[in-house]
Formats: C-alpha cells, structure tokens, sequence
C-alpha cells in the first residue's frame, strides 16, 4: 500500500497517514499495483494549485477529497504530481478534482505515493537515462559556452533564439548546442500544418498560455549549416534535430533544410541529421530525405485515422500522407521512429495498442519513442469518443515487446546512420 501524498499552503510535502494512494487512468480511480517505481533521480515534485487531492479510505472502503491540511485545520491542501526525466514513462495521472474554468498547465505530471521512508511514482522506465539527467544541465558555465559560440557566429539568428531557449525554457537540446555534445536542436520554421491539441509552442485552448514561443523569421540555409557541421564535427555522439518546441513544422521548410543538409553533409559527414515531424507534408519530407537526412522521428497521438484528426488536427492532410512519407523515407535508407504521445487510459485502450501494433508491423519502424503528453486530461477526454477502459501501461508496453520483437522501445532520439535501402 503506498499513502496519499499532498502538499500545504507553505509547500511542504506530507504523507496522508489515513488515507491510500490513487491515480487516475482514464476517467477512472486506479489503485496502484505494477505501475509504482522509486522516484528517479532529477525528477521534480509540484504542487498543482486549485486541485483537491483524492485519497482512498480503506476502512470505509470509499475514495475521499480533501481541501484542507488534515493537520493544520482551515489551511488549504493541493495535489501533487511527479514531474518525470527523460527516459521514464508515466503509468498514472496523479488523482485529484478541480473547478472546471481551471485548466492544468502543460507538463507531464505523474501519481506519487510515500512507502516505508520513500516516495514511489507512478512510471516505468524506457530508456538510459545519463544524458538528459538535470545535472548536467542549467551548470555555472553555460552563459561563457553560450557567449563563446555567439562570438564565433554574431549574426547567426538561430544561434541567438537557441541562446534564449537556453536560458529563458531551460531547453535541453538547445543547451546542448553550446556544450557541444549530443543532440542539439536547430529551429528554423515558424507555420506548422496542424493545430494539436497540447502544443507547448501556440496557444490553441485559449486558457493555457504555450510553455514556449516560436521564432518569428525565416533563416538561411547558411545559418542552418553553420550550426549543423559545428555541432557534428565537434559533439560526442552528435545530433541535430530540425522541429524545436520553439518552431511549427520544420518539412513545411523541406528545400531551405534540404540546402541546409546539403551543406552539412559537403563539410562533414559526422553525426545524425534528424527531423522531428507530423509528416504530413510529404513533399517537404522528400526534399530533406533526397538531401541526406538520416533519421525521422514522427509525432504520433494515435494510429487510428478518427483519433489521429480529433488531437492532431492536421491542416490539408491525413494519416495516409504520413504514411506515404514513412514508405518514402524507409524507401530511401532513413531510419524512422514513432514519437508516441502517451496517455494513461488512451494509449493502452486494447483497440488503440491493436492499431499501433499493426501500423509499426506494416511500415517496418525501427523504433518507438514513448512521450508523455502534457495535457489536462479533462480537456483531451472531452475530445475523444466513446470510452474504453485501459490496460495499464506496463501492459501496453508488455504487448509491444511482445508482437514488434525487433523494434525497439526508447525515449528519446539516439545516433543512427543511414540504412542502406
């Protein structure tokens, strides 16, 4: 059994001594059973104001809210939720109620719970966890790394915008372009061809401001090139990523990043080119796969057509265009990864993990990305059909490695070099 946890006005963290731990799945209370790990190091806990922690009562054999800290009569309580690092997958959405005006701001919280001395969350992990791990990031000497790089490259705009995500959105991937290591973002396109649902970098449910804004120019190829052969001549187990949190979709740019690649790839053929990307704009896709892209990682929220269009919204295309741009970049040597939006109580729907598998068989995928979707539930399960109850997630995950045996199951994009076709 693992306790309740809450937190007080003041932000401290307490333990419900009366009171069992739920999390929600779906639109149903769930008690924790294979779903619980230790919480990782570099994760963070949070408060979530304006929401009533929900506890099970075992003796009275009920679930039960409160509002007020059980040991401070009259003071407000909050739930709290885990936020996890990458390389962990949530199983659970904390369980807690709140005013309906009030909307969850988006980040990926999970259930925790307090066990003999240790505080437990709800996840599994899906993938090594050393290079995304806090620490290494936000460190003393980022501004003179960020300063040194800048001096190199004065008019580089793109430099300029991964120095604010740096510093202003703790950008990761930004960050990682001025320590010169890993995988490093390059934004470069502000339109996007959908409207999803959670978007962190437009505001599209009016009531939840974006975690991030996009550039507001159209760089160069040159700007993209200069960036692209410094970080993979130079970074241990180098990436660059094209489609930011900063920017819309980066095919809809596919001839400017084409151009980009083509430079790259005459200077240095070190490293991993990579596109984040809906791939709905085949064209733009074709474009930067015929110049060299090496891997594409494909935002997916489901692989079934009615789900696909209720969260992802997608402006003059279908599911059947991104299809075709999969068949086009295994086609073509590029290794291809679903970036699953992963929604405990959705994505583990027996329909939903039937669709996906069968998808994943068809396109030959070499590896799935999990990704946990920041979004209110509220919001999302207002939007999607007629409910199915869950598996669990660990059940999810289970079937996955079970009936896509030589696929891989991961977090985040790793090195690949090009396949050949």
């Amino acid at each position: 059994m693992y306790l309740m946890m809450y937190a007080n006005a003041r932000g401290e963290l307490k333990d419900h001594p009366g009171l069992s731990m739920l999390g929600r799945s779906g639109d149903e209370w769930v008690v924790p059973e294979r779903e619980m790990m230790l919480l990782p190091r570099g994760a963070s806990l949070a408060a979530l104001p304006h929401h009533v922690p929900v506890g099970f009562d075992e003796a009275a054999d009920i679930v039960t809210g409160f509002e007020h800290d059980p040991e401070n009569a009259g003071e407000p309580c909050y739930a709290v939720g885990a936020i996890l690092p990458q390389g962990f997958t949530r199983t659970l959405f904390p369980a807690c109620v709140k005013p309906a005006h009030i909307q969850m701001p988006l980040l990926g919280y999970a259930a925790i719970g307090f066990r003999k001395g240790n505080i437990y969350v709800a996840a599994v992990q899906t993938d090594k966890h050393h290079k995304w791990h806090p620490v290494y990031y936000n460190t003393e000497k980022l501004p003179r790394h960020i300063a040194k790089l800048l001096k190199k490259h004065p008019r580089n705009r793109i430099l300029r915008q991964l120095a604010r995500c740096s510093l202003q959105y703790n950008c990761f991937t930004a960050q990682n372009i001025f320590y010169g290591r890993w995988e490093g973002g390059i934004p470069t396109t502000n339109a996007c061809n959908a409207a999803c649902m959670a978007c962190i970098s437009e505001d599209h449910q009016g009531q939840v401001a974006s975690t991030q804004k996009r550039l507001d120019y159209m760089p160069t190829a040159r700007e993209v090139a200069d960036i692209g052969e410094h970080h993979l001549h130079h970074a241990r187990d180098g990436i660059i990523s094209f489609g930011q949190g900063c920017e819309g979709e980066p095919s809809l740019s596919g001839d400017l990043l084409g151009e980009g690649i083509h430079l790259i790839r005459k200077r240095t053929l070190r490293g991993t080119i990579n596109i984040n990307t809906n791939a709905g704009y085949t064209t733009g896709i074709k474009a930067m796969c015929d110049a060299g892209l090496d891997s594409m990682r494909v935002s997916m929220f489901s692989c079934r057509e009615r789900h696909y269009q209720i969260y992802h919204r997608p402006r003059n295309y279908s599911l059947q265009d991104v299809e075709e741009s999969i068949a086009y970049a295994k086609a073509r040597g590029v290794k291809v990864a679903l970036n699953l939006l992963v929604f405990p109580g959705f994505t583990d729907r027996e329909e939903e993990t039937a669709a996906l598998i069968a998808f994943c068989r068809s396109h030959k995928i070499e590896t799935l990305q999990l990704r946990n979707l920041n979004i209110d539930p509220e919001v999302l399960f207002a939007a999607l059909p007629a409910r199915e109850r869950g598996q669990g997630i660990p059940e999810f995950i289970q079937q996955i490695k079970t009936h896509c045996k030589e696929m891989q199951i991961a977090s985040y994009s790793h090195p690949a070099g090009r396949v050949e076709a």
